[in-house]
């Protein structure tokens, strides 16, 4: 029987959706017949990596150490297959604006971005606004919505450089436009052979009009429809709008890509996630339950791809 680690927690502000998440891929292990241990983590150090026993590790961690490289890094010094991309790819991912420039260099529509150095901020009053509002400012290396600040005018973006300035923890962010439309999602997963296939695209409609963090993990009332009412060659763009990132950076096993579509009918990239979320809401297993994935078969399908993955570097 194959044993996994599922790994939660971690460092970063997304610790408590990442325990929920590892929760969900831990059960769904145990119910798909492995033999799942998990394990909840704080910042894991490559020697303690190096101790643990398992078949497979599947880290379900969010934010910049548990999806941007840092744990990859260290997962790959041991050589222990792992489930979800190297160290290389999620630290692209992870990083919106370099991979703004992937979908630029691949085609794909993006809408232009700056960067926000919050140190720059020395009066938020004379600060220079590069884009004219409405706009959003978030966060780089981020994820669930966190840092976000949305300004619809002059006065709230003068609020929001106030507030970062004031911050002690704020990162370095991003600034882009403001589009109001239709937020969809693509899931990418391993399709059993060493490729990868898109999954049903899902529709995220929430009550506030924003998925902020609140939206996504602590109401019940944001709409998600599956396959939802789109022109067949939209979906087709979008799927392989996807797969095309995806094998540019260099994403493996599993992915989620975020659009907008905008009130013009032009939809845009937002996005990349190299470990998406597996809570009850999450957006990748809904795709792939519609698929006909249920989370056990889904759970073993990643885990089977991490062992394929890594027999070819062990026997070389």
């Amino acid at each position: 029987m194959t044993s996994v680690l599922v790994l939660g927690g971690g460092p970063d502000a997304e610790r408590e959706v990442s325990v929920a998440s590892a929760m969900g891929v831990h059960q769904g292990c145990i119910n798909a017949g492995l033999d799942a241990k998990l394990l909840i983590v704080d910042e894991p150090t490559t020697e303690e990596i190096a101790s643990w026993y398992a078949d497979v590790i599947f880290p379900v961690l969010h934010g910049k150490f548990g999806e941007g490289g840092q744990l990859q890094q260290r997962l790959e010094a041991t050589d222990r297959p792992f489930v979800g991309s190297r160290a290389q790819a999620s630290r692209i991912a992870m990083d919106k604006m370099a991979t703004k420039l992937w979908a630029a260099k691949l085609g794909i529509p993006t809408l232009d971005a700056v960067l926000l150095d919050p140190d720059s901020i020395t009066d938020p009053d004379q600060a220079v606004l590069p884009i004219e509002p409405p706009l959003v400012i978030k966060p780089v290396a981020d994820g669930s919505s966190c840092g976000l600040y949305l300004c619809p005018d002059h006065d709230s973006w003068l609020n929001a450089l106030r507030s970062i300035a004031q911050s002690d923890h704020q990162p370095v962010s991003m600034i882009e436009p403001m589009i109001t439309g239709r937020e969809l999602t693509v899931g990418i997963i391993d399709d059993g052979q060493g490729g990868q296939k898109a999954l049903p695209i899902v529709e995220i409609a929430p009550a506030s009009g924003t998925y902020d963090y609140q939206a996504k993990y602590e109401r019940d009332d944001t709409i998600y429809t599956v396959n939802p009412d789109l022109a067949d060659d939209l979906v087709s763009d979008l799927n392989d709008w996807s797969l095309s990132l995806c094998k540019a950076i260099g994403v493996v096993h599993l992915a989620r890509v975020d659009f907008m579509l905008d009130q013009n009918g032009t939809p845009w990239l937002l996005e990349a996630n190299t470990m998406p979320g597996f809570t009850q809401t999450s957006l990748l297993p809904k795709a792939a339950d519609a698929a006909g994935l249920a989370m056990p078969d889904l759970c073993k399908l990643l885990v089977s791809a991490a062992l394929r993955e890594h027999e070819p570097i062990r026997n070389s």
